[in-house]
């Protein structure tokens, strides 16, 4: 299970890397980055939920992480992706910022990166 954890953990990387590179080239060509984008985003919110369920196993069956922040990473994304979809929803109705969604997911997408690249490096015991 730990071996899965891991391969998933390389795969959530990878999709939060694709969401916040994609959204920031859509923002460099001035356009929408398209309909696929929320595709995409469904994508990485089940991979991410995936992810945390394998670590909640994990946790459960006695596999600790050697580094509490593992856990304050791993599940970051989760939270950042809840607050994402608050302050998308705040834009439909016209209050909040004055931008389009799909900006506030490449750059929750972006902070997604960051926390699953640092929950990967201290379950692989790197800094």
């Amino acid at each position: 299970m730990g071996a899965l954890h891991r391969v998933i953990g390389f795969a959530v990387v990878a999709v939060f890397t694709t969401g916040w590179v994609w959204g920031l080239s859509a923002a460099v060509a001035r356009r929408g980055p398209g309909d696929r984008y929320w595709t995409w985003l469904g994508a990485a919110q089940v991979v991410a939920a995936v992810q945390a369920l394998v670590g909640v196993v994990l946790l459960l069956t006695g596999n600790r992480p050697t580094d509490w922040l593992h856990l304050v990473y791993g599940f970051g994304p989760l939270v950042i992706l809840v607050i994402g979809h608050a302050m998308a929803r705040e834009v439909r109705r016209g209050r909040g910022a004055p931008v389009e969604p799909w900006v506030i997911f490449a750059l929750a997408s972006f902070i997604c990166f960051g926390l699953s690249l640092r929950a990967l490096m201290t379950g692989l015991g790197i800094g």
